[in-house]
């Protein structure tokens, strides 16, 4: 049977070699609309609490500041940047990060160290497996953004009640995870960036 590492390093790198017209394309788009650079690079914490740098198409004004949750009409975010944040596309840069064996495809989305030592205790649980691009949370909290903006104080709702609930899933899926499970986790992402099936 594949093991979990072969399918993500064959599956990564059939969509960078399929996907990279349309990666050409999005990277003008960007420099387009707001310049360079390219893409967004940050240090997240990954299995073991090994540090990495995960890669996005940048979808915010260069040289921002700010902080490190986003909310809906966030005015960081560009007029590029709202499209691929839509339609997840801003997250495609990504699978290299995966064939480079920092990230899984499937697997508790990987968190910046502020939010990490929140809950280390938990994180050593979940951090014995390779973050991924998407996991069960990520379905969940697809409409993230909406619930932030709808909060007086997004960063402390994060910190307390979405971050908490992300672990509980994230501790869940480490408990019950199987091939089986990562490939339907991929399913229902992929249709989230296709129109209308977001609810």
């Amino acid at each position: 049977m594949l093991s979990k590492r072969v399918i993500d390093i064959v599956v990564s790198g059939l969509i960078l070699i399929i996907s990279a017209p349309l990666l050409a394309l999005i990277s003008v788009l960007v420099v387009s609309d707001s310049g360079f650079p390219v893409f967004f690079r940050q240090d997240r914490l990954g299995r073991n609490f090994k540090a990495f740098r995960i890669l996005k198409f940048r979808s915010m004004r260069p040289s921002q500041g700010g902080p490190n949750v986003t909310v809906s009409g966030d005015a960081r975010v560009t007029r590029a940047g709202r499209i691929l944040r839509r339609t997840k596309l801003d997250e495609l840069p990504q699978f290299w990060n995966v064939l480079r064996g920092d990230m899984s495809l499937v697997g508790p989305r990987p968190e910046v160290e502020q939010y990490v030592s929140l809950h280390s205790g938990r994180y050593r649980r979940i951090l014995t497996v390779r973050p991924g691009i998407t996991d069960p949370a990520s379905l969940r909290f697809q409409n993230e953004e909406a619930m932030l903006a709808a909060s007086d104080d997004p960063f402390r709702y994060y910190a307390e009640v979405i971050l908490p609930a992300k672990l509980d899933m994230a501790e869940e899926y480490i408990r019950t995870r199987s091939l089986r499970r990562d490939f339907t986790v991929l399913f229902k992402t992929a249709l989230l960036a296709i129109p209308g099936t977001r609810h």
